[in-house]
């Protein structure tokens, strides 16, 4: 089964430090962490073990995936773009598309050969990337940092 343990610290890599870019819809995070979403949170002075007790307690959901690789791509992309993540997994596993992460979803996955879900799971990423670029070409400065994390 998925261990929270061995995923955060590839979300934590990702994620990287401090950032404030101005064109980053994100605003202020650290360690993925946002101001935005967070409004009560030091973001600036913000620990990696204070980023990971609230991914562990608001993100982390993937315990009953059985493969780990699996779990570690499902949590990081969903950090990344929350339940638009789940939708394309879902589609890809079979399951309902709604964007809910539940028993059903967990399933589907874990009935997949799990290279067969990840080869899948990636190049669904690296679409839905592409097409946020090419619904607004401002964004394409962020394209390469999410199609070398959608390829992890």
């Amino acid at each position: 089964m998925a261990d929270f343990y061995q995923a955060i610290p590839i979300v934590l890599k990702n994620e990287g430090g401090y950032d404030n870019d101005p064109a980053d819809p994100g605003g202020e995070t650290n360690f993925g962490i946002s101001k935005a979403s967070y409004p009560n949170v030091d973001i600036r002075n913000l620990t990696a073990a204070e980023a990971a007790a609230i991914y562990l307690r608001d993100f982390w959901m993937f315990s009953g995936i059985i493969d780990q690789s699996v779990g570690n791509k499902l949590f990081d992309s969903y950090v990344l773009m929350k339940h638009g993540a789940i939708k394309i997994a879902q589609q890809i596993a079979g399951a309902a598309a709604d964007g809910s992460y539940g028993p059903n979803t967990e399933s589907a996955i874990n009935r997949m050969q799990s290279q067969t879900f990840l080869i899948a799971f990636r190049a669904g990423l690296a679409q839905h990337y592409r097409g946020i670029v090419a619904a607004n070409p401002a964004e394409v400065k962020f394209l390469q940092g999410w199609l070398s994390r959608a390829a992890q």
